[in-house]
Parts: C-alpha cells; structure tokens; sequence
C-alpha cells in the first residue's frame, strides 16, 4: 500500500509540475477520433492552492469517461467515445472565465464540467449562460442556481443546506452522546462557499435555539489563525464548525491541537474530507467530523474501482464529478443527438440513474427548474484513520459517530 500511496504522490507531483501552462493550452485527453467523439470541457483549479482539488476532480471524470469508453461509447450516438477537454483555472475567476470561454470557441464543447471551488464556477457559468452550454458542477454556493440560470446543473446540494444539515446532524450526535449543544462557534472563509455555508450553519443555530458564541469570517489564505484560536478558546463554545479549504483546515486543526482545544470539531466538507488532511494531521485527524455531499463508503462497488486505479478513496469530489458526466453521458442516451439545447432540456427533464449517480445519496439524480439536484442528501462522516466514515444519518451510517475524542 506504501508503494501505491508513493506512486500516487509521485504522479501529482509529475501533474502539478505540468501544469503551469494549462490556461493558455487547454489539452485534450483523446479516446477516438475527433469526428466520432463527443467533446466535454473540464475547467478545473489544476495549479495554485486548490490544485489538489481539481487534480481529484479531474481523476473522477476521467475515470467515468474510460469506463463510459470502454462499454462502446454513446450508443444512440453511434458509439461515439467521449474526450475530454481538460483546462487549468487556476485559483483565479478571471481565468475560469476565459478558459471557458476558449474552450467553447476553439474546442467547441458540447458542455462543460467544473470548476469545485464557488467563486470559480459562477464566473465560468456567465460565459456558459451567455453561449447556452450546459454547465455541471458539484460547487456548493446557493448563487449558482439562485440566479434564474438555465444551463447550470448542480448535483448537490446547495451551500446553506449544507450548512444546516452540519448544525442539525451535529444536535443529533450530540443528543445521543448524552450532551445537549447550547453554544456553539463558526469561522469561515469569506467566499462565495464560505459564506452560503455559514448563512446556513447561522440559520439553523437560529431555528434550534443554539446560541452562535462567535462567528468569525476570515480570508482565504489566511497565514496566521491563532487570533482565531485564541478566540475560540474565550468563547465557551461546545463545538466549532469550520468552513474552509484543506490549506487553511490544517492551520485550524493544529493549532487547536496545540492549545489543548479538543472540543468536537465539525467541518464544511472541502478541506476536511480529502486523504491530504488525515495525511497531514497525522493522529490529529482522528474524530474530526465533516458535512459532505456524498461519501464513497455508501457504494463501494462503485468506488472501490477508483481507488484500486488511483491509489486513494474515491473523495466526493471526485465522486460528483465523476457523476456530472455519467449524468451527461444518460442524457445524451435519451436524446440520440449531439444538440446544446436538447441536452439541456434531457438533463432537467429526466431522472438520472445509472452509473456513477446511483452513488449519490438519493440513489440517483434529478434537477428541478432551477437546475439543482433535489435528491441530494447531505451526510456526517468522520475520520478513523485513514478512512472517511458516514455515521449520519442514521439510515446510512456505516458506522456510529465517536462525539468526544
């Protein structure tokens, strides 16, 4: 297992390095000939301080484009094979936006799959809107189907539901652990993700009674988070709900661990659900809680083949992707032709589920008008060791949750 956790870092490091120049050159991972293939754009943060992000999300695309590839392609399309259109946005909306742009008028895209970080896709999704392409994504903020949009997609759950399923699945571990949760602390990136996210911790904390003892928005990037520390140490709170990225998810754990902090620690998924957390907190890691979209303890027969190519747990990232194209791919099935505008109308007026969707908490996908899925059911999951556990809720727990480390 050594040898493949080597291989793996050994190959992101090979990627990363390559990667610097992807904004300008989009490059096209190619299964068959141009004229039989139907072209996807992927727009993922490949360099910059979500790399690592879009390093996994584009593995889960890929990974569902081989295996769509391999059973004979699109079949209503004639076979055709799927290639994909891969581009780097860096950390930068700017640069989301003109890759996206560049990847319609020179690559001419059928649609297009990004870009895991909020600020990101919203930037992309006004060229896509503008050009009527479909555009999927698994990025959380409320925005992105919040604006009357018609070609955007997203397979999960939005920001603020999130946000309330971290605050009500938390009351409920709490509960049976004996404890009832009367105070608690928020600190967020102040993002377009950490904000919807925190909207929806803050709404929920209102609802249930929950006094906020501090609610603290900071930069992303931040270098420097024991003022956050040290006021979370003054505020008396039962538990703390971290909404950031993994950069800063480390920053945040080790110096609770530093200040003796243990109180139970519940995450906004992103940085806290990627084997490069576990991997450098080391033992620290162990209990940490998160909210996550979608986990891939919950269909192993599905997910275990990615870690069997990739050499790491098929993180949701890589799921919801990965899902975003097996979605694409059932539409253009029913369809028979390779049309925008009748891809569009297939994705919002069908139910998706076969493939990779069956692997999303409802057991498939549906998109309502605004284009958001609404059988996406957020779940609790929890480090123990290496492995992401779901403990909640309690019809798809994998395991219970351990409240108190």
């Amino acid at each position: 297992m050594q040898q493949v956790h080597a291989a793996a870092r050994a190959s992101r490091r090979r990627l990363l390095a390559g990667t610097a120049g992807l904004v300008a050159a989009p490059f096209v991972i190619r299964s068959a000939r141009a004229a039989e293939a139907v072209s996807i754009g992927v727009v993922m943060p490949l360099s910059g301080a979500n790399a690592q992000f879009g390093i996994n999300a584009r593995n889960g695309v890929q990974f569902v484009a081989d295996q769509i590839n391999a059973a004979g392609g699109i079949k209503a399309l004639g076979g055709a094979k799927i290639e994909l259109v891969v581009a780097d946005a860096t950390s930068s909306p700017t640069n989301a936006a003109s890759v996206a742009q560049r990847l319609i008028t020179q690559n001419r895209v059928l649609a297009m799959i990004g870009a895991f970080a909020s600020s990101l896709t919203i930037a992309m999704s006004e060229i896509t809107e503008r050009r009527n392409l479909p555009l999927l994504t698994m990025s959380f903020s409320d925005e992105i189907t919040g604006r009357g949009f018609k070609n955007i997609f997203q397979v999960v759950a939005k920001a603020s539901v999130l946000g309330k399923a971290q605050l009500d699945l938390t009351m409920q571990l709490a509960q049976a652990s004996g404890q009832k949760l009367e105070r608690i602390a928020i600190m967020y990136e102040d993002t377009a993700y950490g904000t919807s996210q925190s909207g929806g911790l803050r709404a929920a904390a209102k609802a249930a009674g929950v006094e906020v003892v501090m609610d603290e928005a900071y930069p992303l990037g931040i270098t420097d988070v024991t003022p956050l520390i040290n006021k979370l140490r003054g505020a008396n709170a039962q538990a703390v709900f971290p909404v950031s990225y993994l950069n800063d998810s480390l920053q945040i754990i080790r110096a609770m661990r530093a200040q003796q902090l243990d109180i139970p620690t519940i995450g906004g998924a992103a940085g806290y659900v990627i084997p490069d957390f576990a991997r450098g907190l080391g033992a620290a890691a162990e209990g940490v809680l998160s909210i996550s979209p979608a986990n891939y303890d919950l269909a192993p027969e599905l997910t275990e083949p990615f870690r069997q190519r990739f050499g790491y747990f098929m993180v949701h990232e890589a799921l919801e992707n990965g899902v975003c194209l097996s979605v694409v791919a059932e539409a253009l099935e029913k369809t028979g032709k390779a049309d925008r505008e009748a891809l569009r109308d297939a994705l919002r007026g069908h139910r998706f589920e076969t493939g990779l969707a069956r692997a999303m908490t409802g057991g498939a996908v549906q998109f309502d008008a605004s284009g958001l899925n609404t059988l996406s059911e957020p779940v609790m999951v929890q480090w123990r060791g290496d492995q992401l556990v779901t403990v909640a809720p309690g019809h798809l727990a994998r395991a219970p949750a351990v409240w108190k480390r």
